[in-house]
């Protein structure tokens, strides 16, 4: 699979975009994608980062730039009109094919996307702010809103599938694999973090440097992080001297010191995910205008404190400092909003799940039998009764000898992740399907399913029409179906293949 993402970053545009894509291209790659990155505005250690992770990149040219002619609210990020950057961009792609083009820039909307349109057979446009039209197949929003599902009504095509909310939360693997370790904070804040993203053109780092250090709370650690474009880097270096505070300049340790705080003062945007993954209390500062709304709608649903320019940053501090409890609240409200397998979830919805069918065996009679009779498993069953064991033997053997009841099992990178049987009709076959109990939950149900009905259009080309019967109580199978294009029946759920 070939794709191409078309991503910049700059003092103005800030990092969050460039590493959030960067992010979902290192899951690609490791699922077998080859990526390809079109920047106009780069940094040159963040193209670095593309070398050493061997990601293509093409650079557009940013020396002579004309004045943007597009009355977006971000045209100037830019610095080109639209029409000139969907020329450049298709003269940069124009040597291959490709089978997915992803889009993450605030001055980009449906005229240039339906430019591009003639370069990959998908587009996948991220947003956060839902302030123009967009011509895609899929869209992107990992933020939280109140008013998430109706955001984009009249924004995307009808067949646009939506993407929304933190589940899809596009964050690197160290996070993950830190969770694991992590526990919703209690106690006292004896740590402190001071993260306002990569560039802080503002500079609110030093506001809440100075506030700290004016409190001067004994036997507290604060560790301060800045990127290397920090506007005020030295400045900051000096104070952290000053003050007995560790300062991180381009950290790869992000995730390590959110794990390590008890609390954190930073910016809104795309670090109120990785705080969330790892159960990190925030005070969180919208530092540009498109932050705000998210920020807000965050902070309402208890998953952040917010802190507006006019507040008393010190007055917010001391009395998150005071309330173990509203910390508490806020650590496992934000872990249960994030689980860290966002990047694993959208590139499952692009065709590149990492998931290999296999037809079952006589060797995974013993498996099937632990699974199937899971509580989890059994409880949104037909039959919730637990299964005997000669009962599943004899089942296991007929089904093994039926060309029509085909038996799969989906794999990712060897170890077994969900289970998928065909009962074949002619022209129709019903599906049965679920997830490997206490398994790894970077695969989902849909990716599960999409692979499965894959499998079965190359290897039983007569079903045209599949079939789900979903008990009423099991409402996580039945927005599985609906997703996966399923429509509801009286008695069961239907889907035409072909």
């Amino acid at each position: 699979m070939n794709i191409a993402i078309r991503v910049d970053a700059s003092n103005k545009i800030g990092t969050g975009h460039f590493m959030r894509c960067l992010t979902l291209a290192d899951v690609l790659n490791q699922r077998g994608a080859q990526i390809h990155f079109i920047c106009r505005h780069l940094p040159e250690h963040l193209g670095g980062m593309l070398m050493e992770k061997n990601h293509g990149l093409t650079r557009l040219d940013s020396a002579l730039v004309e004045a943007a002619a597009d009355d977006l609210a971000h045209a100037d990020w830019l610095g080109v009109s639209q029409q000139q950057d969907a020329q450049d961009t298709v003269a940069a792609l124009s040597y291959q094919t490709w089978d997915w083009l992803v889009v993450d820039h605030y001055a980009l909307d449906a005229q240039w996307e339906s430019a591009l349109r003639q370069t990959a057979s998908k587009l996948l446009a991220v947003d956060d702010i839902a302030d123009r039209q967009h011509d895609c197949d899929v869209l992107l929003d990992q933020n939280f809103y109140a008013d998430k599902h109706s955001r984009y009504t009249g924004k995307v095509p009808e067949h646009c599938m939506l993407l929304l909310g933190p589940r899809y939360a596009l964050l690197r693997d160290q996070f993950r694999q830190l969770r694991k370790q992590t526990e919703p904070r209690t106690g006292t804040v004896k740590r402190v973090l001071i993260f306002f993203g990569g560039v802080d053109e503002e500079n609110y780092t030093g506001l809440a440097l100075q506030t700290l250090a004016d409190m001067a709370v004994p036997d507290m650690d604060v560790d301060v992080v800045i990127g290397t474009q920090h506007p005020c880097r030295t400045e900051i270096e000096a104070a952290c001297v000053q003050h007995g505070f560790a300062c991180h300049v381009q950290t790869s340790r992000m995730a390590e010191l959110m794990a390590q705080a008890d609390l954190c003062i930073g910016a809104g945007g795309i670090a109120t995910w990785e705080r969330c993954c790892l159960g990190l209390p925030t005070i969180a500062m919208p530092t540009a205008e498109n932050q705000r709304r998210q920020t807000v709608d965050a902070a309402s649903s208890g998953l952040l404190v917010m802190h507006d320019e006019d507040d008393d940053l010190g007055f917010h501090i001391k009395a998150m400092m005071d309330n173990e409890g509203l910390r508490e609240s806020l650590s496992r409200n934000g872990m249960q909003a994030v689980d860290g397998f966002g990047a694993s979830r959208v590139a499952g919805r692009m065709g590149c799940s990492g998931i290999q069918m296999r037809t079952a065996t006589i060797e995974d009679t013993e498996r099937l039998f632990t699974w199937r009779n899971h509580p989890a498993i059994r409880q949104v069953s037909r039959n919730a009764d637990e299964i005997k064991r000669e009962d599943h033997n004899r089942w296991i053997a007929i089904v093994l000898s039926d060309p029509n009841r085909p038996l799969l099992i989906g794999e990712c990178n060897g170890s077994p992740v969900g289970v998928v049987r065909f009962d074949i009709d002619g022209t129709k076959a019903e599906v049965s399907i679920y997830l490997i109990p206490d398994g790894d939950n970077t695969t989902d149900g849909w990716s599960l399913l999409q692979t499965a009905e894959r499998w079965l259009s190359v290897n039983r080309p007569q079903v045209v029409t599949l079939q789900a019967e979903v008990l009423e109580t099991n409402e996580r199978s039945q927005r599985l179906f609906l997703a996966s294009g399923y429509q509801p029946g009286p008695d069961s759920y239907s889907k035409r293949v072909h």
